[in-house]
């Protein structure tokens, strides 16, 4: 997509913004389906991506099946190009444990495969009440392709964050305030340091602090 989030064939959905009610879901469902319908019968490779799925109202999101499933054509349109992203809070805590303990048996964060959290996701996304995925069909019918996890942030990663953040304000990157905003953000545990606490999600609002 050229214009990447901008691109008038991606879709962003959030909860909090569009699904915020729970006795509107039935209306939600319909307006969902309707929406992803037109806009793939204008674009067949749209993309659409639903942030915040620990927020999702249970039973909401089983209304894409039929774009998920394994038939190549659905309500008379090839749907089979379309990409469709789930983004999740839910895990988070279990991730960053488990990761932590692999450090502590002397296993690198890069070195982490996706079968050693797996269990620890699964608890926590699919098997949550509270989570949009919870019950859901998209789950029990395998519809899911990949799984892809956020590990925690080391020190040199918030740094490449920061300098994108520079680079991106159109300010100069100076070595001092790439190490001064990065030593800024708080890591966990407390003893070692070893992750960011909050990934690099200060990083943008701390450095009018140090320029």
């Amino acid at each position: 997509f050229q214009r990447g989030l901008q691109s008038p064939y991606v879709h962003h959905f959030s909860p909090i913004v569009h699904f915020p009610h729970a006795e509107l879901i039935e209306q939600y469902k319909k307006s969902l389906k309707h929406w992803i319908q037109g806009n793939l019968t204008n674009c067949g490779r749209s993309a659409f991506l639903f942030d915040e799925m620990d927020k999702m109202h249970p039973g909401l999101i089983d209304v894409i099946i039929p774009f998920l499933g394994p038939s190549w054509v659905v309500y008379g349109t090839n749907y089979r190009k379309a990409i469709f992203i789930f983004i999740s809070n839910a895990g988070g805590e279990q991730i960053n444990n488990v990761t932590l303990g692999l450090w502590r048996a002397r296993k690198d964060r890069e070195e982490i495969s996706l079968q050693d959290l797996e269990p620890a996701i699964s608890k926590a996304v699919f098997e949550n009440p509270q989570s949009g995925f919870w019950k859901s069909g998209i789950i029990n019918e395998h519809l899911i392709d990949f799984v892809v996890p956020f590990l925690p942030l080391k020190h040199h990663h918030v740094k490449q964050c920061v300098i994108s953040e520079l680079v991106q304000q159109g300010l100069e990157v100076r070595p001092g305030v790439v190490q001064e905003v990065a030593d800024s953000i708080p890591y966990f545990p407390e003893e070692e340091k070893l992750f960011s606490s909050t990934g690099c999600k200060t990083v943008a609002s701390r450095i009018s602090f140090f320029f």
